[in-house]
């Protein structure tokens, strides 16, 4: 069902299908440990029955409908506190795919949600491991929903909900890859503030103000931007203050 993609460098040269896993992030995990894996691998399934998200959540998808894999990076030319840039790459290529595909515009719900009309189109889940003051290898993980019609989430959405078309997983997967690859490709050209600036255009909220909730309890504030970590800044009373993702919620 999937091929190696004909149009990129090294993403996807080393192909690993397999038509049901719990996770493909688990696997390539899984694989890594016994073998050493080549940059660019990429894990794809057609049914992910256990897929996670950020803060412990499940990534619930139909099996056969989107799109669910995983690549593995080795961006050893990153340092530990750039490693957000890979959430960063990753949201813009992802939101390269769908856009020219949609009517409506999409926007990055900080850290690393696609959304269309408030509602959620595509999940990631990266995992860094750290070498010393470097990022010695990244599996970043991607869900999007494609063809799939029904969820239990009513904040859920997919392409062809969307545009009430079907769209060929395949040719679909090999244009990820290659938009993953082009602005992985700018990651290591050193291109920070073009993809910061890039990021922070299309990031859902900023310089409106919400409703929030933290430990301390519930409070307006307008998002302003991330920090030099990637933890979101808010202004609250004319207070500019961090957050890490667990520290948010996003009320109304």
């Amino acid at each position: 069902m999937y091929k190696i993609p004909a149009k990129t460098v090294f993403l996807g040269k080393n192909l690993v299908f397999v038509p049901e896993c719990h996770s493909t992030n688990a696997l390539a995990h899984e694989l890594g440990q016994n073998t050493p894996i080549v940059e660019g691998t990429v894990i794809v399934t057609s049914n992910q029955t256990a897929g996670r998200g950020q803060r412990g959540n499940s990534w619930d998808s139909e099996a056969g409908k989107n799109l669910t894999f995983s690549v593995i990076v080795k961006p050893r030319f990153l340092a530990v506190r750039d490693q957000f840039f890979l959430n960063i790459i990753t949201c813009l290529a992802v939101r390269d795919v769908v856009s020219d595909k949609l009517s409506a515009q999409a926007s990055v719900k900080w850290p690393n949600d696609i959304l269309i009309e408030q509602k959620k189109l595509c999940g990631i889940l990266i995992e860094n491991q750290i070498q010393g003051q470097q990022v010695s290898s990244s599996v970043i993980g991607i869900g999007i929903n494609v063809n799939q019609q029904h969820f239990d989430l009513a904040t859920a959405t997919s392409l062809s909900r969307q545009t009430r078309k079907q769209f060929d997983l395949p040719s679909l997967f090999e244009e990820a890859l290659g938009r993953l690859e082009s602005r992985y490709l700018q990651l290591r050209a050193g291109q920070l503030d073009v993809l910061r600036e890039e990021y922070l255009k299309h990031l859902y909220w900023k310089n409106e103000i919400h409703t929030f909730a933290s430990m301390q309890g519930q409070f307006q504030g307008r998002i302003t931007g991330i920090d030099a970590s990637g933890r979101l800044t808010v202004s609250v009373a004319n207070e500019e203050k961090t957050f890490q993702i667990q520290e948010l919620r996003y009320l109304e």
